[in-house]
């Protein structure tokens, strides 16, 4: 994408009612809607969350299926989640937000036991040992997701990264979480959630060109 063309988005997104962008400051000092999303979508439904949000397929998608639920889409890359903001606004889906941050303040943006639900759909693995600090399922990632999360609350991991599939049930395995589902090809064996299979993200749909299985983890902590 050209930087001209991301500088429009940038701009656009500004006006978009349904876009938050506060600052790394502003989230880090008592920041407004943690506690009191009620106050931006008008009503006291469950919130459900997608990290790294990419282009917002899955979090605009649920948001249509599912209007008495409240959805966001977490991502640092503003100009990416621009396309599911600017669908969301034109077919009138007010139960989809944006909002642009980093997701390890995840814990400064949400109060504790506030969310019912999480998806992270195809993070980076980040596969070398270095990097680990820096995978969306590692303890101090999912210590975060276990705070803002209600106690009975839902983790969704949806990955075409092996490494990150087996890693991940390693990691809950040793934190003593509820596996509820894992799948190693859920389009292979045909047994997972229709919000699983009905909705494919602008990457999935590579990777399955490229005949890569798309695996899936539900889990409770």
């Amino acid at each position: 994408m050209g930087s001209k063309n991301k500088l429009k988005r940038f701009r656009e997104n500004e006006t978009f009612s349904n876009v938050i962008q506060p600052s790394r400051e502003e989230v880090l000092s008592d920041f407004v809607f943690k506690g009191k999303w009620n106050n931006h979508f008008g009503n006291d439904n469950p919130i459900i969350v997608e990290l790294g949000c990419g282009k917002g397929e899955y979090t605009l998608a649920l948001g249509k299926k599912n209007p008495n639920t409240n959805y966001i889409g977490i991502d640092i890359k503003g100009a990416r989640f621009w396309k599911g903001a600017k669908e969301a606004l034109e077919e009138n889906v007010p139960n989809v937000a944006f909002l642009r941050s980093q997701i390890e303040l995840v814990d400064n943006l949400f109060e504790e036991n506030e969310l019912s639900e999480i998806w992270i759909t195809f993070p980076d693995p980040q596969i070398k040992y270095q990097r680990t600090k820096h995978r969306m399922t590692n303890m101090s990632f999912l210590d975060k997701y276990k705070k803002v999360l209600k106690p009975d609350g839902i983790m969704h991991l949806k990955t075409d990264s092996e490494f990150m599939h087996g890693y991940t049930l390693g990691v809950i395995q040793a934190l003593g979480c509820t596996i509820l589902e894992s799948n190693h090809d859920v389009y292979k064996h045909g047994n997972a959630p229709k919000d699983v299979l009905e909705t494919q993200t602008f990457y999935e749909k590579q990777y399955l060109e490229e005949n890569k299985p798309i695996t899936y983890i539900k889990f409770q902590f």
